[in-house]
Order: C-alpha cells, then structure tokens, then sequence
C-alpha cells in the first residue's frame, strides 16, 4: 500500500504534476522543488501571491547543504532536539526553482518525519514542495475531510494514505535562522 502510494505519487510529480498528501503536519500540496511550472501550478491553484514563499521538505539533515549554501551549525541541534516538526527558513537557497525561493534568498525546510514523505523525497533524490492544502486566506485543513473540493480536484494525484485519520496535527513551528546562528521565531 505504501510502496504503491509512493510510486504513483513519484509518477505524478516526474511527469510535472502536483499531489496532495499527507505529511507530519497538516495535508499539503506538492511538486518536485526543482520544476518551476509545477510550482506555478500550486500557486495558482491555492490562488497565492507568489510573494509568499512555500516550503521545501526533505528526508534527513544530511541533505541541508544541497540547497542551502551556508547551513549554520546551530541548525543540526535545532532539527535534532525539536519536539515538534520544525521549519528553519535559512538565507543562501539554491538548486530549487527560483519561484520557490524568497526574494531575500531564503527557502524554508523541514526535515520530515512521515515514512511516506520520506520514501517519496528518496524516490525523488529532490526536496519535495509543501505547502497547506487550502486556498489562500481560507483556514488550514485539520485533517484530510476539511479540504475543499476545489483542491481535490485540482492536484493531478491525491495520495490514499491516511484519508481517515481525525488526528489533529498542526502546522510546524517556523524559524528564521540567520548564518551566524541568530534566530527569531515567525510562528511557534
């Protein structure tokens, strides 16, 4: 079922398409980070500002440098201890879609705890997009049922993984981290 999942949704997101799925938080849409006509796509779907940056989720810390130039070393201590999903939006972004980059250079990252994210990002060997799955201004789904329709039917694949789950996860908390290691908190 999983390893299914995972390969239709890598399918999808090879082809240029975008998915919904479930991930440690909340429901996201996503598309392979490097392709900027599927991250259009999500911005016109969820009908956002492309000012307002989305996320980028990856499988393991070891992966940091990759994308970011200049991981600080705070960074690795911050991902290992938080208790809760954690994105750290750092400067110095690169080897995404530059329509997933903020004006100012950063990008924000997760490292994801969710065996099908994490299956699918290895499947990719490419940071995976994550954004909520709602359109923009309207609240946050909790859980798979308070999506709206119009974002069901606009994503190429939906992902048959916890559909039914009535768990309420939250969005991550977000952190700005500067080079030097300064912080400030964007939403706990």
């Amino acid at each position: 079922m999983l390893k299914d999942e995972v390969a239709k949704a890598f399918k999808i997101i090879q082809d240029g398409g975008i998915i919904l799925y479930p991930t440690d938080t909340i429901w996201g849409i996503g598309c392979d980070a490097t392709n900027t006509e599927a991250i259009q796509k999500i911005y016109r779907l969820k009908q956002r500002d492309e000012a307002k940056s989305m996320i980028i989720l990856l499988d393991t810390d070891n992966k940091l440098q990759s994308y970011i130039a200049e991981v600080p070393d705070v960074a690795y201590d911050l991902i290992e201890f938080a208790e809760n999903p954690l994105t750290l939006v750092m400067p110095g972004a690169r080897n995404i879609s530059p329509a997933i980059i903020n004006s100012d250079g950063s990008v924000g990252v997760r490292i994801v705890k969710h065996q099908f994210c994490e299956q699918l990002i290895q499947r990719m060997k490419k940071p995976l997009v994550s954004t909520s799955a709602n359109i923009s201004g309207k609240a946050s789904p909790q859980y798979f049922s308070q999506i709206d329709q119009e974002i069901i039917d606009g994503v190429d694949y939906v992902v048959d993984i916890d559909q039914h789950s009535m768990e309420i996860k939250n969005p991550s908390t977000i952190m700005r981290l500067a080079p030097n290691g300064g912080f400030e908190f964007i939403r706990r």
